[in-house]
């Protein structure tokens, strides 16, 4: 098959658009975006020209093209190559940080990897929006580091302190980190960075958590597992179980039976 495409449009600020492709002969023409384009690579290589200058994008580094720079793509060899790209908003990053893009577009960082691709895998859930703006604080805040622009105000224990009570209070409903941040009066990359500071993990694992927490509790109180999920805070009930087994090893319904 020549091109295996897809392409979606998430409920989560700052992402314009998420694409995953698998292309063999395509070449794209030289173009623009008023987007940041976050590309990893998952098999083959790319070859691409930005700002007149030949670059590569292959497995283990991280590209990043900034807005309103001309670049162009292409597989280096006939094997073709499978992508994955967030198109991130210009403020994600903010446009100040376009030089020093075109000057390094590609980041050999394995935690920037990863974190992309689990990034990846929170989109790929329309329903766990909190923790797809979590991770993407992560990424971007990795991001500006690498381009010479870190967030540099210390961590607050007492902010997040509030986040944390603020989490608890709202469950089972849902919160976004944008609202979090603006209740708080925070930046979100600022926010997940206090968190994880104070309390070893960032504040979507430790909502995932607290919602695990509370479908057990309902379901040793006798709730029927079909309706554990809602009541826990969980979009359906395959979003409670895949987080469930992967916290206990079990399935709600097994875990019900051991009453």
């Amino acid at each position: 098959m020549e091109a295996r495409v897809s392409a979606w449009r998430p409920a989560v600020p700052g992402i314009a658009e998420v694409f995953h492709a698998r292309f063999i002969t395509h070449a794209y023409p030289l173009h623009t975006h008023d987007t940041w384009t976050l590309l990893i690579v998952d098999d083959g290589v790319i070859r691409y020209d930005l700002d007149r200058h030949h670059h590569g994008a292959l497995g283990p580094a991280v590209t990043l093209l900034p807005p309103n720079v001309a670049h162009d793509g292409r597989a280096a060899t006939s094997h073709g190559f499978r992508k994955r790209v967030l198109y991130l908003e210009a403020a994600v990053l903010g446009e100040d940080l376009i030089g020093a893009a075109v000057d390094r577009p590609s980041l050999a960082d394995g935690l920037l990897r990863t974190r992309i691709h689990q990034l990846h895998e929170s989109l790929a859930d329309p329903g766990d929006t909190f923790e797809a703006e979590s991770r993407l604080a992560l990424v971007a805040d990795r991001l500006r580091t690498h381009l010479g622009r870190p967030v540099t105000s210390p961590p607050v224990r007492g902010l997040a302190d509030d986040l944390r009570d603020l989490l608890d209070a709202k469950l089972p409903e849902a919160m976004t980190l944008a609202e979090a941040a603006d209740t708080l009066g925070a930046h979100p990359v600022y926010l997940v960075r206090c968190f994880g500071a104070r309390f070893g993990l960032p504040p979507h694992r430790y909502l995932t958590g607290r919602r695990v927490d509370r479908a057990r509790r309902l379901l040793l109180d006798g709730t029927p597992a079909a309706d554990v999920a809602a009541a826990a805070g969980f979009t359906d009930q395959a979003h409670l179980t895949r987080h469930f087994k992967r916290y206990l090893g079990t399935t709600p319904a097994r875990y019900s039976k051991t009453r």
